[in-house]
């Protein structure tokens, strides 16, 4: 009875703790209260183009400067992003409208760009930048409006709002350029519920901006630092003229508006997707044609197995044995160990390593703890996961290489530590080089990559050691099946037994399962997008699972009745096959999506593909090997030898 009430205790505070949950606010994120008249700070994040995939900090072009410039303190993910967050000039109070006001120093005295500045401007005007501003956390966003079907236009006006991040730094007309000089603010904000005799008070809910280029002449500018904007037919727009010295104003206005929205779902805008069902659909889609396949291939290769048993084990009976045939010839050198068992066991482990953290990083970001508006959050829990998952790699690559036969632990510990980092951290340094020479924001700078070294060498080096120690000194993987002692001839294969032939059969089906996904991705990384949709993701996390294990055993099945027992390899590396197939992905998007055109945003994109290629190769390539070894053990300790 006393039990019960334990029990009965537990639940009432589960239900406790369930019931205040709606008040919890993840950490970092609370909300601010604002009061009529208080500052809200406007600040910028950089400035940014699909066309040259290099950020740019806020003040690397002209623009009016506050008398003190300071940058916020950054986290790691916010750095590797590119964001360098600065003050900016704009002076912007809750609930108090401004008609147009002047944003330099200097009331009247229009700003003189030197003909180097205007050259740049006209430059990023045509690599098309984008300027991205925040406010209260909030990024800033263009509202773009369409009709949504042209036919039925006359009949209902509705049109389809979308958002786009940031505003255009400007416009080209002809070979002219313009600059956007005036930013119409517009701030929504929710008023919350405080009692009668309290102030009230605002929170932040929505930040828009309408950028126009209005002429010099045209913006009347009076000692007070106001002016006044022309009527929008007859003005003229801010032409930036490369070859020469250009003058002009930096103006702003506020308009303040109030809004349902709850400041619990304001990122809703921004996330708002046009084809959630398109998406909801092709997961579906995949997921009924992967477990589909699973079944038929589970059945197939679940119903010739257990005639395949049978027929062994009822051949011992016999006294007569027929000649021994498929895969129970090679029993006796199923096990031998494979070529190089080092470099397998310290790439295993790293691809273990890569599946703990995008495992956990992808359930966490599932349940809302990594949102957008948490900055950088992701990045820097995936460079900190990777580290510290280095115990569970060590774990695995040591047990692994002492199963075949290794003993230098030592060598083999710091090959799982270094090599597969290793080939990151020097791709990415090369790429950085580069871009250090564009002056990009978007460059890792030094301290950060001492830093990056330190967390390399200091945190995920020891912890493989230790797991690597542990692996190694537990008992190996235990072979149901002796080893001979010369290895037996291996007949003449087909010739859709080559490996190259059975990486493209085997990418088929895990790329199709998540190729889908791979666009919004995609579109994440290089287009500037947000990506929230981490439940979809680890929909098809799953998915790739499934469907690498699979392939992957019945890959080996059909190797091993070919009378090929080198599997070791060959497993990993036809599981990672659909790595091939991400890879023909990207050149398609490349061509196809961006608009890119210089040499070093090529040399990025294909860089950073290659970074992910390799990733994935070696995810899928573990997945598929762990599979096909629980395999082959099962199949082999069910029939018997003598």
């Amino acid at each position: 009875f006393s039990f019960l009430q334990e029990r009965l205790r537990h639940m009432l505070v589960l239900l406790v703790l369930l019931h205040s949950t709606d008040s919890f606010y993840v950490p970092g994120v609370a909300p601010i209260n604002f009061h009529r008249n208080d500052p809200v700070e406007i600040k910028a994040v950089k400035l940014t183009s699909s066309r040259t995939q290099l950020p740019y900090e806020y003040y690397s072009l002209p623009f009016c400067q506050p008398t003190k410039i300071t940058y916020k303190a950054e986290n790691l993910g916010e750095v590797l992003r590119g964001d360098r967050i600065v003050n900016t000039p704009f002076q912007v109070s809750m609930n108090v409208e401004k008609k147009c006001e002047v944003l330099c120093n200097f009331p009247n005295k229009p700003v003189t760009l030197t003909v180097e500045q205007s050259k740049l401007i006209a430059e990023r005007i045509r690599e098309d930048y984008y300027v991205h501003l925040i406010a209260d956390n909030l990024p800033v966003a263009t509202r773009l409006e369409f009709y949504s079907n042209r036919e039925e236009e006359e009949k209902k006006k509705e049109k389809d709002v979308q958002f786009e991040h940031g505003y255009r730094l400007g416009f080209m007309d002809g070979n002219k350029f313009y600059l956007h000089n005036h930013l119409s603010f517009i701030l929504y904000y929710h008023r919350e519920d405080v009692e009668e005799n309290q102030e009230p008070t605002y929170r932040v809910v929505r930040f828009e901006v309408i950028p126009q280029s209005i002429k010099l002449e045209d913006l009347k500018a009076d000692e007070k630092s106001m002016c006044t904007l022309p009527e929008a037919t007859g003005s003229a727009p801010q032409e930036i003229d490369p070859s020469k010295e250009n003058q002009l104003l930096f103006t702003y206005s506020v308009h303040w508006e109030e809004s349902d929205i709850k400041w619990a779902s304001r990122w809703d805008t921004y996330l708002t997707m046009s084809d959630v069902q398109i998406h909801w659909f092709s997961i579906i889609n995949s997921v009924v044609v992967v477990f589909f396949l699973s079944g038929i291939l589970s059945m197939i290769i679940i119903r010739t197995l257990r005639k395949d048993i049978a027929n062994y084990n009822k051949e011992d009976d016999i006294e007569d044995t027929m000649e021994e045939s498929g895969w129970k010839l090679v029993h006796g050198d199923v096990f031998r160990p494979p070529q190089y068992p080092m470099i397998l066991s310290s790439l295993l482990g790293s691809g273990i390593q890569l599946f703990c953290m995008i495992l956990i990083v992808i359930f966490v970001a599932m349940l809302g703890m990594l949102s957008p508006s948490s900055r950088g959050a992701l990045m820097t829990t995936a460079c900190f996961l990777f580290m510290f998952m280095g115990v569970f790699g060590g774990f695995f690559a040591g047990r692994l290489y002492r199963t075949l036969k290794g003993h230098r632990w030592k060598k083999g510990a710091f090959c799982t530590a270094t090599l597969y980092p290793g080939v990151v951290f020097g791709i990415c340094f090369v790429l950085n080089c580069f871009i250090w020479g564009k002056h990009s924001s978007g460059a890792v700078p030094f301290p950060t990559m001492v830093a990056l070294l330190c967390m390399w060498f200091g945190i995920s080096l020891p912890l493989v050691y230790l797991g690597y120690y542990f692996g190694f000194r537990k008992q190996p993987y235990d072979n149901p099946v002796r080893t001979n002692q010369i290895p037996r001839q291996i007949p003449e294969q087909r010739w859709y037994m080559n490996k190259f032939v059975g990486i493209l059969m085997a990418g088929i089906l895990p790329f199709g399962a998540m190729f889908i996904e791979l666009f919004f991705i995609f579109s994440a990384i290089w287009e500037n997008q947000f990506y929230y949709l981490f439940g979809f993701l680890f929909l098809v996390f799953i998915i790739l699972v499934v469907s690498c294990s699979q392939i992957s055993i019945v890959m080996v099945y059909f190797q091993l009745c070919a009378e090929d027992y080198r599997w070791w390899w060959r497993t990993f590396l036809v599981s990672g096959g659909s790595a091939f197939y991400v890879l023909i992905y990207a050149i398609f998007y490349f061509v196809n999506k961006l608009d890119i055109v210089e040499f070093i945003p090529s040399l990025l994109y294909f860089g950073y593909t290659a970074l992910m290629v390799l990733s994935f190769w070696l995810l899928t390539g573990t997945i598929g090997f762990y599979a096909a070894y629980m395999f082959v053990r099962k199949i082999y300790a069910a029939v018997k030898i003598d």
